[in-house]
Order: C-alpha cells, then sequence, then structure tokens
C-alpha cells in the first residue's frame, strides 16, 4: 500500500523525525540520517518524457528520487544544451504520465510529497505551450490594466486561476511565479523587453503579482515570488553572465516581495543572480547572506522556503564551481538548491550535489544545523501544500 500524509498526526510525525537533533549546536560529521534529510534541500532537471524507455527500463530520476530522497524536481519542454524540443513536455497526456511516476517515486522514500515544478508564467515563458496542447497563458504585463492610480487585478486572477487548474490537472504542485521584479528598464533583456513583469510601478506590479499568486493558490499550486530582490532594473541577462544592478535598482523595487510576504501569497521566494554591491560587496544575491538572511528574512521578516534560481546560470556558473556556490547558497540562508541541468546535462548531478553538501559538512564549512533548518521549512511548506490541495 502506497503511504499518503494526511492527517495532522502525521504531518505532526514527519515534522518531528525531520528535525530530530535540532536542539544540537555543536559541529559534527555527516549522518546518513543527515544526508537523507539534506536530499530535501535539491530540486533538480532532468531528461526524458516518458517514465521509461522503449525498452521497458525506467528514467535515471525516477531511481534518484527515492534513492536520495530528493526534494523536487523541474520540468522543461525544450533541451537547451541539445537545442531540441520534447524534454519533458510533449502532450497533456504525456506530462500527466511523467508527473504521476514522479509522484508515485516520490511516496516509496518520504511521506512528504516531491515538489514537481515549472516555470509558467505566461507569454515567452510558458513550458506548457498550446503547440503541446496546452490553453495558452498570456504575458504579465497584458494582465495588469487600470488607471494611473490603481490597477485592476481581475485579468491577473483569472489568469492565476486559469493557469493554476491547468497546472493541477497536469500533476504540478508548484508554479516559478508570479514575477515580482519591477519594470525599471523595458529594454531589460531579460525581463522588460519579454513582458515579464506585470509593471513599471511597484506598487501596481506588486497588486498584480498578488492575485495571479491566489489564482494559483486557489486551485492548490504553491507559489515562488522572483527574482528577489529584484531584477527589473538590470541591464543585461543572469543566463548569460554577471549581472550587475548596483547603480540601477533601488528599495522600492522590494515593495512586490513584501506584499506577498505581508498577506501570505509568497510560499517561495527565488532569489535573482544580480550583484548589488550596495547590498554585499562580494556576492550576487543567490550567494549573499546580507541579502537572503539581513534583508529578506530579518528585515522584511519572511521565515519560508527560498529557493535559487538555477545554480548552473553564467552569472553563478561562470565565477564559482557548484560545491563553491552550494556552500555559500546555503550559508546565506538558502533552503532549496535550484538546478535546472538543462544549461548542461549530468544525469548524476543531484547525487554529486549532495555529495558536495555532505562534504561541505563534513569539512565544517556548512553546519548541520544550517540543513535542519532548511529541510524543517521544506517540510512545513509540503504539509501546508497537502493541507490545500484539491482532490
Amino acid at each position: 500500500m502506497r503511504r499518503s500524509l494526511r492527517t495532522p498526526a502525521l504531518l505532526a510525525l514527519t515534522l518531528l523525525t525531520l528535525l530530530q537533533g535540532c536542539a544540537l549546536t555543536r559541529p559534527e560529521p555527516p549522518s546518513a540520517e543527515l544526508k537523507r534529510q539534506a536530499g530535501q534541500m535539491l530540486l533538480v532537471g532532468f531528461r526524458g518524457a516518458e517514465p521509461a524507455d522503449e525498452s521497458g527500463k525506467p528514467l535515471p530520476i525516477l531511481r534518484q528520487v527515492p534513492a536520495l530522497n530528493l526534494g523536487g524536481v523541474i520540468l522543461f519542454d525544450r533541451d537547451a544544451a541539445l537545442g531540441l524540443p520534447g524534454r519533458n513536455v510533449k502532450s497533456p497526456e504525456q506530462v500527466r504520465r511523467l508527473t504521476s511516476a514522479l509522484s508515485l517515486a516520490a511516496q516509496d522514500a518520504s511521506l512528504l510529497p516531491l515538489f514537481i515544478a515549472v516555470d509558467q508564467e505566461g507569454g515567452r515563458v510558458q513550458r506548457l505551450k498550446s503547440a503541446n496542447g496546452f490553453p495558452d497563458s498570456p504575458a504579465a504585463a497584458d494582465l495588469c490594466p487600470g488607471d494611473e492610480n490603481k490597477a485592476d487585478p481581475r485579468p491577473a486572477l483569472a489568469a492565476g486561476e486559469a493557469t493554476g487548474r491547468m497546472l493541477h490537472q497536469a500533476g504540478f504542485n508548484l508554479n516559478f511565479a508570479p514575477v515580482c521584479d519591477v519594470n525599471v528598464n523595458p529594454d531589460n533583456p531579460v525581463i522588460g523587453k519579454i513582458s515579464r513583469s506585470f509593471s513599471a510601478d511597484p506598487q501596481r506590479a506588486a497588486t498584480c503579482a498578488r492575485a495571479f499568486a491566489l489564482g494559483l493558490q486557489g486551485q492548490g499550486v504553491l507559489t515562488s515570488a522572483k527574482h528577489f530582490p529584484g531584477h527589473g532594473s538590470s541591464t543585461s541577462d543572469s543566463h548569460l553572465g554577471f549581472t550587475d544592478v548596483s547603480a540601477t535598482w533601488t528599495e522600492a523595487e522590494l515593495i512586490p516581495f513584501a506584499e506577498l510576504i505581508r498577506t501570505g501569497q509568497a510560499d517561495m521566494i527565488m532569489t535573482a543572480h544580480v550583484f548589488n554591491d550596495r547590498l554585499d560587496a562580494k556576492h550576487p544575491a543567490t550567494l549573499s547572506r546580507p541579502v537572503i538572511t539581513g534583508l529578506l528574512r530579518r528585515k522584511l521578516g519572511f521565515d519560508g522556503v527560498v529557493v535559487t534560481d538555477d545554480l548552473q546560470m553564467r552569472a553563478i556558473g561562470s565565477r564559482y564551481g557548484m560545491k563553491e556556490a552550494i556552500g555559500l547558497a546555503v550559508n546565506a540562508g538558502a533552503d532549496l538548491l535550484l538546478i535546472g541541468n538543462n544549461l548542461a546535462y549530468d544525469e548524476d548531478i543531484a547525487p554529486k550535489a549532495l555529495d558536495a553538501l555532505m562534504e561541505l559538512v563534513a569539512e565544517g564549512v556548512v553546519p548541520a544545523e544550517r540543513i535542519r533548518e532548511s529541510v524543517a521549512r521544506v517540510a512545513a511548506l509540503k504539509a501546508k501544500s497537502l493541507s490545500t490541495r484539491p482532490h
């Protein structure tokens, strides 16, 4: 019989199991149990559209999910490294087979569900496209009408509901949306120029991002407000290299994030790989303790799950090795490490990343307590998702 988590008692038992030993503060070598828990901090991409190949051999990710106790996976419609379509998405029926197999694999490892994530913002960034049989989703820039004093949230709410319904039916429980970046620079190649921002006005952007998030949550899909502390003023693309917003970023870009935190629509917050020497003179936001622990957690009061943007993006990958980036991100306060495994591909990226994290613990670079803090946040969010998910 498959195990499932359906009662408050089981929720509490799971959380207690994951949190065991949290009172310990002394350095300690990583144990098998700690490594098992740390698997929940990884969210990775993989190749394959069907649960098994033509010979019946299961996808490697279906073995890795239970073996490593992985926290989540992300699906893409296109394989960036190969330049080919159909990586994980070909049709609604196919996607449902794949997500069902992933969910069942996770049940063999944990009482907690697997995060099954996708980037379904709408417009230029939607992995479930009409060409593959899914409903088309409008861009954020087209969802925030109203006069100059007040935004009309209804279109964003309706789009969030429609997107959430589609994702739920396809087997996803996490959408890396809404975009909370303010359209400071309309020529920004990765935000404004491709209509990913709701508005150039911070309060309007906040109103419409919150409405879109409400729509997703109403359909049982978790949200991830992105890209903290704001990517809208950048002049370059962090997918491609170092992105410095020191001269362009202002505190007004925090307003949408603060609003979603205040009202509970930010289930997760995704960091940006942007560098701002006024916030941290050494590291980009994803690897910055002053940004994540200082600004996001202490100043804005967010105690939920912080997820990194893809650690393979060149703003990180061109300057840091994977192990170094993992250590910096975790010590900065990140809870979930996103490795898209798409810009470059390695079938064994998940076990390698987990081994690197455990090496950092053994070397005294990352305290075991940091692992437990993050696992507790991830477990709490997964428990919440089960209690609110439509059946």
